[in-house]
């Protein structure tokens, strides 16, 4: 199987219908967010069950013309391929596994290469903590813990805003897995950033963290930035405390 085999197969799933929903659904007219994004009208589930079908072999090498496609559902493949390949080298059993980590620090590097590729945010998020996410919490021949910072660095300090998105929603994973430092350090970094998409990603990572770590970890990174935090990152973020609760952190001044 090839790359060019794969796309001829979406191709010949497309579904016009489904594809005039995605394009209003993605915002993708012009001065939106998804601006000229190009869609076959496929579903979710239908590409995963094509990612399902390609070989475990598939070479790394045939991704990127998954990823440089004009089709919204292609790249979504590729980049799925990519956290199918990670996933069965992150195992407990690997995690220390030398060739595992070198294999783990191919896919992660090809995926930041091409990171501006997943221009919506659906394709960060199906795919950013799998990978990016994942790979911050386990060794690498690249580099370190302070490694690992610069590279989520660049990524928040990137004027592309699914880079900036990407440098976030990696600490879902972090978050999953007990470490709330990711978390909160590009909580904060972010916090006057002026997309709406990123007020949502910040409070929604914000209240994983709260979920999976600590309540109160939560508590005080409302207490030091309530104040500052616009409404709707501050809606996300308090959305599974109490009713009273939540009308408390709402009504700091602003």
């Amino acid at each position: 199987m090839t790359a060019k085999e794969i796309i001829q197969h979406m191709e010949s799933l497309q579904n016009d219908a489904q594809r005039r929903i995605l394009i209003r659904f993605f915002k993708t007219a012009p001065g939106e967010y998804g601006e000229g994004d190009e869609f076959l009208g496929l579903k979710v589930p239908q590409t995963r069950e094509v990612v399902r079908a390609v070989p475990k072999d598939f070479p790394l090498s045939e991704v990127p013309e998954l990823l440089m496609s004009r089709w919204h559902e292609v790249r979504l493949c590729g980049l799925l391929i990519l956290v199918s390949k990670f996933e069965k080298l992150a195992t407990k059993r690997l995690a220390n596994d030398a060739s595992a980590i070198r294999s783990r620090d191919e896919i992660l590097t090809l995926y930041l290469k091409y990171a501006e590729q997943a221009n919506n945010w659906d394709l960060v998020d199906l795919s950013v903590h799998k990978i990016l996410g994942h790979w911050l919490l386990l060794p690498s021949d690249l580099g370190d813990r302070d490694y690992k910072i610069k590279v989520l660095d660049e990524l928040a300090q990137s004027p592309c805003l699914w880079k900036q998105r990407m440098s976030i929603v990696c600490s879902w994973k972090t978050s999953q897995q007990g470490d709330p430092s990711w978390c909160l350090r590009y909580a904060e970094i972010h916090l006057h950033h002026p997309h709406d998409l990123m007020h949502k990603a910040v409070g929604w990572m914000l209240r994983e963290m709260g979920k999976r770590v600590s309540t109160d970890l939560l508590r005080d990174f409302l207490r030091q930035h309530a104040h500052e935090m616009p409404r709707t990152m501050l809606r996300y973020a308090i959305e599974k405390m109490s009713d009273e609760e939540r009308q408390y952190w709402m009504k700091t001044p602003n």
